[in-house]
C-alpha cells in the first residue's frame, strides 16, 4: 500500500515539504492497530490546506479515538502531479505515504465552489471511480462537509454523503455507525441508509429530485419513507468543552496562515444580508475566557508559533474582548508573540486595543465597508454609518497606520453608478482625512488599498433569489471605478476581481444536481485549480456547459421567486425561509435590522436553544 517517494522525484518538484510529511506534532500510530482509517482531504495545495482551521480540529477529534486513524491528503501541485501520473503513484497520505483507495473514509472540506474540479481530480489520482453510483464495497466511502455543503447538489453525484453543518459530534457518530455495519458485513448501500438516519447527514442517492417544463425544480423528495423529509444542520453547543487542539501541526514550509488560531466564538450578531457565514453559524456562542487563555498558553508551548490571530466573524464583537485581550496580552508580551486581530468592524475600531495588539510588530489594518454609499450599506445591513468610517480612519491615522486595505463589492442588490463611484470617493476622503492630520502625528508614506471582489448569491441569505450581474456588467463598473480612482490619488491602488470566475462561483453557489455534468466535463476538459488565476480556464468551462447543454445564467443571472423550490430546500440550516424573505424586502426598502445583541428578529435559530438564543423569547420557528 506505501508510495515509495525517492529523492529523484521530490527534488523534481516544487517545495518537496508538501509531500513528504513527518512535521512536528503530526499524529503517528501503527495503521494495523486501527479499525478505521480515515484520510482527510483538503481540494488545493497544502500550502492553503493547512491553514485551515477546520482540518486542524477534525485531525485532532478523530485522532483522539483508539480505534481510528485520520490521515492528512492534499491536492498535488501540476509539477507533482504530472510526476504522479507519468510514475503511477496514487494519491496518498502523508502520515503513512499508504495510497488512500483502501481507506475507510475521504473526507473532503467543501471551502470553496471553485475547488470543485480538484476533488473529481484528486477522485482520479486515488484511483476510485468518480461518481458515487459506480462505488462498491471495495471502495471507501466518500464524505463531504463545509460551508459550501450547504447547497450540495452542484456536487451530489460525487459525494457518497454529506455531513451539514458543524462536524466534531457528527463525525464521531458516523464512525461508530460504521463500525456496526462493518461488523455486520452487510452490502455498501444499507450503510448510507443506516447513515441517513443521523441527524444532519445528508445522502443524495436516497433522494429525488424532478423538474418542470421551465427547468426549474418540481420537488425534491426521499426515496425511502425512514429518510428525512428535511436535513437539519448540526452545531456544537458548547464550546468550551468541544475538543479543541493545542498541539497543531507545525509544518516545514511557510503556510497562507502560518500562526495560532484561536476560536473565538462561532456565528455572528450583525445579519449582513449578503454574508452567508453570518447565517448558516448561527447561533452566536461564546468560548469563555478563561478556555481561550488556557488553549493559547497550551499551543504556545506546543508549537514555538511567534503570532496568534484570534479568528471568529467579528472579533470586535465578542462580549469579553476588552478583558481577555489584557490578559492575553500579557501572556505574549512575555514572550514575544504578535497578537492578530482580524474582523475588526469600522465602527467599535479601538485605537487603544490595536496598539496594545501590535507592541511587537506593527502591520496593516484592514476594514470592509462593503459599500461605498450609505444608501447601499443600509441595503446590505452593513450596520456601519460613514461618520464611523471618517473617525476610524482619523483614529487610525493619528495612531502612526499609514497602511489601510478596503474591503468592497459590485453587483450589489439595487446598486446604482452613484454607488460605484461613491467607491471612489470614499477612497479619496480617507486620503484627504490622512493629510488632514498633523505631520507629527501621521507616519510617513500613505497606502490606500481598494479591493472590489464581485458580488455572488449565496444560499440561505437573503439575497438568495437575487439575479447575479452579468460579466458585461461587471466589467462596466469595474472601468468606472478604476477610471474614478485613477484620478483621485496616487496613494490609492485598485484591485478587483475576474468577473468570469464570479459567474461561475454563482453557477455552483445556487446550482443543482444538473451542473454535475457540466463539472464533470470541465475536469475531462482540463480544469482543475480553478481558484488559481493562472490555472483558470473560462473558455473550456464555457465549452463544457455548451457540450451539456446548460446555460450558465438560468442559474446565475436569474432572479428567483420566493415560490420556486430552490435546490437546497430540503436542508435546513436555522435560519427560516420567512425571516429570509422578510429581510430581502427591508433590503429593497432600505431599512436596516438590528443586531441579535440588540433586538432579536426571530430567525429561527433560536429552535437550536444555545448560546445567545439561549433566553430569546422572540421567534424559535422552526426553519
Amino acid at each position: 500500500m506505501k508510495v515509495n517517494l525517492s529523492d529523484k522525484i521530490l527534488m523534481s518538484v516544487e517545495k518537496p515539504a508538501r509531500y513528504t510529511g513527518g512535521e512536528w506534532n503530526m499524529v503517528v500510530k501503527d495503521p494495523g492497530t486501527v479499525d478505521i482509517r480515515f484520510a482527510f482531504c483538503f481540494p488545493d495545495v497544502y500550502d492553503v490546506g493547512m491553514s485551515h482551521l477546520g482540518m486542524k480540529i477534525l485531525y485532532h477529534v478523530l485522532n483522539k479515538r483508539d480505534d481510528t486513524y485520520c490521515e492528512r491528503v492534499f491536492a498535488p501541485w501540476i509539477d507533482m502531479e504530472k510526476v504522479m501520473r507519468h510514475e503511477n503513484i496514487p494519491l496518498f497520505a502523508l502520515e503513512t505515504k499508504d495510497r488512500i483507495d483502501k481507506f475507510d473514509f475521504l473526507g473532503f472540506t467543501l471551502q470553496y465552489e471553485m475547488s470543485y474540479t480538484n476533488v473529481l481530480n484528486m477522485l482520479d489520482l486515488a484511483g476510485l471511480p468518480i461518481l458515487a453510483s459506480e462505488r462498491d464495497k471495495t471502495h471507501p466511502f466518500v464524505i463531504a462537509g463545509g460551508p459550501c455543503a450547504c447547497n450540495p447538489e452542484p456536487i451530489a453525484e460525487f459525494i457518497d454523503f454529506f455531513a451539514i453543518g458543524e462536524g466534531e459530534e457528527v463525525i464521531l457518530e458516523i464512525l461508530d455507525v460504521y463500525k456496526e455495519w462493518k461488523s455486520s458485513n452487510a452490502e455498501r448501500q444499507d450503510f448510507l441508509k443506516r447513515v441517513a438516519k443521523i441527524p444532519g447527514v445528508y445522502v443524495p442517492s436516497l433522494y429525488n429530485v424532478s423538474y418542470k417544463e421551465d427547468n426549474t425544480i418540481s420537488k425534491i423528495e426521499p426515496l425511502h419513507p425512514d429518510v428525512p423529509q428535511t436535513v437539519d444542520k448540526r452545531i456544537v453547543s458548547d464550546l468550551d468543552e468541544v475538543d479543541f487542539p493545542e498541539d497543531i501541526i507545525v509544518p516545514f514550509i511557510g503556510t497562507v496562515h502560518d500562526r495560532i488560531m484561536l476560536e473565538m466564538f462561532r456565528g455572528c450578531i450583525r445579519g449582513c444580508r449578503f454574508c452567508q457565514a453570518g447565517f448558516i453559524y448561527r447561533p452566536v456562542r461564546e468560548k469563555s475566557p478563561e478556555v481561550l487563555l488556557s488553549q493559547a498558553k497550551g499551543a504556545i508551548e506546543k508549537t514555538g508559533y511567534e503570532e496568534i490571530s484570534l479568528l471568529s466573524l467579528s472579533t470586535s464583537d465578542y462580549l469579553c474582548l476588552t478583558d481577555f485581550t489584557e490578559q492575553l496580552l500579557k501572556l505574549t508580551e512575555e514572550r514575544k508573540i504578535n497578537l492578530s486581530l482580524p474582523s475588526l468592524r469600522i465602527d467599535n475600531f479601538s485605537l487603544d486595543l490595536m496598539e496594545k495588539a501590535q507592541k511587537v510588530r506593527k502591520s496593516g489594518l484592514t476594514f470592509a465597508p462593503e459599500a461605498g454609499t450609505q444608501r447601499l450599506r443600509d441595503v446590505i445591513n452593513k450596520g456601519i454609518t460613514h461618520e464611523d468610517i471618517t473617525s476610524s480612519m482619523q483614529l487610525a491615522f493619528e495612531g502612526g497606520w499609514n497602511n489601510i486595505k478596503l474591503y468592497f463589492m459590485m453587483g450589489l442588490p439595487t446598486e446604482t453608478t452613484e454607488d460605484v463611484e461613491g467607491i471612489a470617493n470614499l477612497a479619496n476622503e480617507i486620503v484627504s482625512i490622512y493629510y488632514g492630520t498633523p505631520k507629527e502625528k501621521r507616519a510617513k508614506g500613505l497606502k490606500v488599498t481598494v479591493s472590489a471582489a464581485c458580488f455572488v448569491p449565496k444560499p440561505f441569505t437573503p439575497f438568495q433569489w437575487f439575479g447575479q450581474d452579468t460579466i458585461d456588467k461587471f466589467h462596466d463598473k469595474q472601468k468606472i471605478l478604476k477610471s474614478k480612482l485613477s484620478k483621485a490619488s496616487r496613494n490609492i491602488t485598485y484591485n478587483w476581481h475576474d468577473a468570469r470566475v464570479s459567474l461561475l462561483e454563482a453557477v455552483f453557489a445556487r446550482g443543482d444536481r444538473r451542473v454535475g455534468k457540466v463539472l464533470l466535463k470541465a475536469w475531462e476538459n482540463g480544469c482543475k485549480f480553478d481558484g488559481w488565476n493562472e490555472y483558470f480556464n473560462y473558455d473550456v468551462w464555457m465549452k463544457s456547459f455548451n457540450e451539456e447543454g446548460i446555460e450558465p445564467a438560468f442559474y446565475a443571472n436569474r432572479e428567483r421567486n420566493f415560490d420556486e423550490v430552490l435546490p437546497w430546500s430540503h436542508l435546513n440550516m436555522g435560519v427560516s425561509e420567512r425571516f429570509l424573505q422578510r429581510e430581502r424586502e427591508r433590503a429593497y426598502k432600505g431599512i436596516t435590522t438590528p443586531n441579535c445583541r440588540v433586538q432579536c428578529t426571530g430567525c429561527g435559530s433560536a429552535v437550536f436553544d444555545t448560546g445567545i438564543c439561549k433566553d430569546c423569547s422572540i421567534g424559535g420557528e422552526k426553519a
